[in-house]
């Protein structure tokens, strides 16, 4: 399948708990790439996420405010039905390390089986992210340490405020 990148609209999915400097790497780079990103928010009921979605969604608008052809969006079921719903065609993946891969890789080929129209792009996030994870970032600030260096000034205040540090 032949796709032409003028008429892409890519989804960068995923739970975003806070949203990351490793993620808005990956969001960028995509708008640098593709006309019509769509960051996809997913709200699992299977997870019990620090931020609800909808003030995820609006951080990562906060923090993507900067680039006009993104958007923001939460989803809930499978990745495949919500890239149909948006008319999207194409799903872009962040990924640090080999573990990431063997994982996306994994969900990529049954995405691929589900939706075969559907094309998933790897994305190597750079190098001074390759640790960050959301994980990290919520048990760095939950014991008082710093991460300005990881997460956009907005994201930063809304996660002292959820652990109420002063």
């Amino acid at each position: 399948m032949t796709i032409n990148q003028n008429s892409v609209k890519a989804v960068c999915p995923g739970s975003f708990d806070p949203i990351t400097y490793g993620h808005i790497d990956i969001i960028e780079r995509a708008a640098q790439l593709f006309p019509s990103v769509i960051v996809g928010v997913l709200k699992n009921p299977n997870k019990k996420p620090l931020f609800t979605a909808e003030e995820r969604v609006e951080l990562i608008k906060s923090a993507t405010r900067h680039l006009p052809n993104v958007e923001v969006l939460f989803f809930s079921g499978l990745l495949v039905d919500f890239v149909r719903a948006v008319q999207g065609n194409l799903i872009i993946k962040g990924l640090r390390a080999i573990s990431d891969f063997e994982i996306e890789f994994q969900m990529s080929l049954n995405n691929k089986r589900m939706a075969p129209e559907i094309e998933t792009m790897f994305m190597m996030t750079k190098n001074e992210y390759s640790f960050l994870s959301s994980s990290m970032v919520k048990e760095v600030v939950q014991f008082g340490g710093e991460i300005k260096d990881l997460v956009p000034p907005e994201v930063a205040a809304a996660l002292v405020n959820k652990f109420s540090i002063t």
